[in-house]
């Protein structure tokens, strides 16, 4: 299915890939073992790369922890691509990350075929994770996309899955032209800074749709587009960047809004705490019908298991939150309200014509 190199030369930026064992060969458990002693890593070429990940989902004895980790690092690497600040970023190069990128969501598919959304939270919270927040959330989101998706068209074909998970996957590209003082910064926005964040969806929609993004026919760069362009847009229509109002919002941005919403609140950093589902579901209830769709929303709360408090802490998210951005602490606050009327005391009524003694 795929050959297996390994690199023997020591120095950086000088890979030499030597094949050490060639495709159609059978790869026994005696073989593995060893080569899993003698080298420290194994490489597989770019040209194979979808038959490799097909291999690895379907391989038993491997479980889905494991598989997803190696997704993950996959996926990583063509974001890094997209989103290094050090490399000229190209058009040519948007579209080679998006090839490898579709790969990945691929397999994405195959893995989360038996998972639920609930227990798709749970696999989130046992993968590693990394320094750049965007890739972590970036990845969480394309599995909650491809799971919500599946939870509400049951009958969604591979294609529309894929879809799904591309679009939750690249929702913020846009985000390559924020300023990164912007993106890193853990305290908050400045109302300027704020302003300046909501121009990556447009950022986004441009850079897939400049004419320019070449890939395969298999994926519609439209569909993705509008996820990557309209995923703020909010239900009632008081959402950027065009304030569309419900059913004119695509239905795969409605699903990557929820998706994006819930693992920036639940989803635990190295940096921040973040609020216990129960919380978070009672937070998000209030953006009902107004920032979510209800009816996504509603199969989603029906699928995600929380205890739900009789009197339910009553959260408020700032109105400057923004689901991508790596804050050192949630802008969430309790709203206090009185447990107890308040005593006045005694009412004196004057009464203005006094009988006389």
């Amino acid at each position: 299915m795929y050959d297996l190199y390994v690199n023997s030369s020591a120095l950086k930026d000088r890979e030499k890939f030597v094949r050490i064992f060639p495709v159609g060969e059978v790869l026994s458990k005696g073989t593995v073992d060893e080569f899993h002693h003698k080298y420290l890593q194994l490489y597989v070429s770019e040209e194979q790369r979808r038959s490799y990940l097909h291999s690895l989902t379907h391989q038993p004895g491997i479980d889905d922890i494991e598989k997803t980790n190696v997704l993950k690092e996959s996926a990583i690497r063509y974001l890094h691509q997209i989103f290094d600040k050090d490399k000229e970023f190209s058009t040519e190069l948007l579209s080679q990350s998006i090839e490898g990128c579709r790969d990945v969501v691929e397999s994405m598919v195959d893995v989360l075929d038996q998972h639920g959304i609930d227990s798709l939270r749970g696999l989130i919270a046992n993968l590693s994770f990394h320094d750049f927040y965007t890739f972590d959330h970036s990845i969480n989101v394309s599995m909650y996309c491809i799971t919500i998706y599946r939870s509400i068209n049951p009958n969604a074909t591979r294609l529309e899955l894929m879809h799904a998970g591309l679009g939750g996957l690249l929702h913020d590209l846009g985000k390559i032209k924020i300023p990164t003082h912007i993106l890193n910064s853990p305290g908050g926005l400045t109302d300027a800074e704020y302003e300046e964040i909501k121009k990556h969806p447009d950022f986004g929609f441009d850079l897939l749709l400049s004419g320019h993004c070449k890939v395969a026919d298999d994926i519609d760069l439209d569909i993705i587009s509008r996820v990557v362009h309209e995923h703020h847009e909010n239900w009632n229509g008081t959402g950027y960047p065009n304030k569309l109002l419900e059913d004119q919002i695509h239905l795969l941005a409605r699903v990557c809004t929820i998706a994006d919403f819930f693992d920036a609140i639940t989803t635990k950093r190295s940096y921040s705490d973040v609020l216990s589902v129960s919380d978070a579901m009672n937070v998000m209830r209030k953006y009902r019908a107004i920032k979510l769709d209800p009816k996504i929303f509603d199969v989603f709360d029906h699928h995600v298991s929380y205890v739900r408090a009789e009197f339910p802490k009553d959260l408020r998210l700032s109105d400057k939150f923004d689901p991508t951005l790596p804050y050192d602490k949630l802008p969430v606050e309790e709203v206090k309200t009185f447990s107890k009327e308040m005593n006045f005391g005694k009412i004196k009524v004057h009464d203005p014509n006094p009988k006389k003694k």
